[in-house]
């Protein structure tokens, strides 16, 4: 997995004798923003992050990125810790946060000022907005030659909490005419009068990530910054803070593209507007591209490692298909999944000519890819239930299910030959009569007649009703940060709630949490049992439909 991508590449090269790490271990870190729950894009970071030091003998941490009181709580903490846990990483006793630095922070940014390479700056966020300058024309700030002593003092009466939100910040002084925006004298400290989860209100300024993450990285001896390739723009920053700082060794950025997915969007602000907005049910909604959500439809880490593997890492910006990530859970879901039959739209089918209380039992594999699996036994008998749509009252072209005058064959059973149909008052099918050929039984073949079709049964007197959530595209476009709000995109029909399915009672015997292949349906997982109903959530198709 990821055994050959440019980032190996240059930590190969920055290993090697006379390269900057040799002779070093390479330590990464993977440090979210606990402001909501970890998606897909990123599992392929934690992926870079952790698998890249692992395959160099190196350490990755955990860090959280908790500079920002107004936005962040200790459930996200816990949630992205849980994720990348079931992900299938650990991070051992390397787990930080960025307000364990907060003091070296603000003693960094003192030292700054005394050296000239910082001022606290009085303009407000529209008014620094508004004097940015462009691309011919350099910003400007007529704080940006404020006295040294004036500067140190106003910035320790920010620390002391005397000034209200927006009033003053402290500005690095760089280059207020760079080609790079963000090397334009950029905001490193802000006033927040905030509760914080875990220094409460003892910090009443935050600094801006931008200056915050070199200096953890850099205290935690951080050799390689893996990040998305939106900070590009910001390495140069990220370069200046490292450099002015006295530490032995100064941490390398380099960037990736980001994950971009067919009908999903990965910002996290509009994925809490889902969730605030109760479009969807909660941030672990099998709807969403959560790493919660996810594992509530059904996907399972080995999937989800092995579509990071399969999209690779390169610098390239690109849209993934979303039957590649479908396809992944597939292919893990075939050698795991338990198969069962379930009918999802159940009529009776009644064989005329079984005998009246006879019941037969069949073994049958739980997973024909999988022996160890073992076995699971059915009951035949005179009535069953089938799928509303194998039946049609009249044949149509490449149609050979049931219809009158019909054979199918009922999985590891018998063949039946459909005799007629019975309708209620609106004409709707009420019940299917067949008639059964004791001499097919165990696959073997009806002489003369070529079966052309297998259909899936359930026994009536042997099956548990249970209630299915159908899951499709939680939006109606695949691009849905197109033109226009994302909001307008959402797809009606991404939930479908089936009751009074009809499943094997041989589910008793399963836990919860059991992924599932329905037969000729799809793939499923059993989530919980209301009251003896079990509820099953729709993981993937048995092949894509895209």
């Amino acid at each position: 997995m990821f055994e050959n991508n440019f980032i190996n590449s240059i930590i190969e090269e920055d290993l090697s004798e006379g390269g900057r790490c040799f002779g070093k271990k390479i330590h990464t870190r993977f440090p979210p923003e606990p402001n909501g729950f970890l998606h897909i894009g990123h599992a392929k970071a934690i992926c870079i992050d952790f698998l890249s030091a692992k395959k160099f003998g190196g350490l990755c941490n955990l860090r959280m990125d908790d500079t920002n009181p107004t936005k962040e709580t200790v459930e996200y903490v816990e949630a992205i810790k849980k994720d990348i846990k079931w992900l299938g990483f650990d991070w051992e006793n390397r787990f930080y946060y960025a307000s364990d630095y907060f003091e070296e922070m603000f003693q960094n940014a003192r030292n700054l000022i005394k050296k000239g390479l910082a001022y606290v700056c009085d303009l407000t966020a529209e008014e620094t907005k508004r004097f940015r300058g462009d691309l011919s024309t350099p910003a400007t700030s007529p704080f940006r030659e404020r006295p040294i002593e004036e500067s140190l003092d106003l910035f320790d009466r920010m620390r002391k909490g005397e000034f209200p939100d927006g009033t003053r910040t402290l500005r690095a002084k760089i280059d207020l005419s760079s080609g790079n925006f963000n090397m334009r004298d950029p905001v490193i400290y802000r006033i927040i009068h905030a509760n914080h989860n875990r220094t409460g209100s003892s910090w009443p300024i935050y600094p801006m990530y931008d200056y915050a993450h070199p200096i953890e990285d850099a205290l935690e001896g951080i050799t390689h910054s893996l990040c998305s390739l939106e900070f590009e723009d910001h390495r140069p920053l990220y370069d200046w803070v490292v450099n002015n700082m006295d530490i032995p060794f100064k941490p390398r950025q380099i960037e990736f593209a980001r994950l971009n997915l067919e009908y999903t969007v990965m910002s996290k602000r509009k994925l809490k507007q889902l969730v605030d907005s109760k479009i969807v049910s909660g941030w672990d909604d099998p709807r969403m591209p959560t790493l919660s959500g996810l594992r509530a439809r059904g996907f399972t880490p080995e999937s989800i490692r092995d579509f990071c593997s399969k999209i690779g890492v390169s610098k390239s910006v690109s849209t993934v298909e979303y039957k590649v990530l479908e396809n992944c859970l597939r292919d893990d879901l075939n050698k795991r999944a338990q198969r069962i039959m379930c009918v999802l739209d159940p009529i009776k089918l009644v064989i005329d000519n079984y005998p009246e209380g006879k019941e037969e039992i069949f073994e049958v594999e739980n997973n024909p890819n999988d022996p160890s699996m073992g076995i699971r036994k059915i009951i035949f008998s005179k009535e069953l239930y089938i799928e509303r749509d194998d039946f049609r009252k009249e044949a149509t072209k490449k149609f050979f299910r049931l219809y009158p005058g019909s054979i199918v064959r009922l999985k590891s059973s018998y063949a039946v030959s459909c005799d007629s149909f019975v309708e209620d008052e609106n004409g709707n099918i009420k019940e299917v009569h067949c008639s059964y050929h004791p001499e097919t039984k165990g696959g073997k073949n009806l002489e003369g007649v070529k079966i052309k079709s297998t259909i899936h049964w359930v026994n009536s007197d042997h099956c548990v009703n249970c209630k299915i959530n159908m899951y499709d595209h939680l939006f109606s476009v695949a691009n849905p940060d197109s033109e226009g709000s994302f909001l307008d995109k959402i797809n009606p029909n991404s939930l479908r709630v089936l009751l009074e399915c009809k499943i094997e009672d041989s589910i008793r015997d399963f836990d919860l949490e059991t992924h599932f292949q329905f037969l000729r349906s799809g793939y499923f997982k059993y989530v919980d049992n209301q009251d003896g109903t079990p509820i099953f959530n729709s993981s993937v198709s048995l092949r894509s439909s895209i």
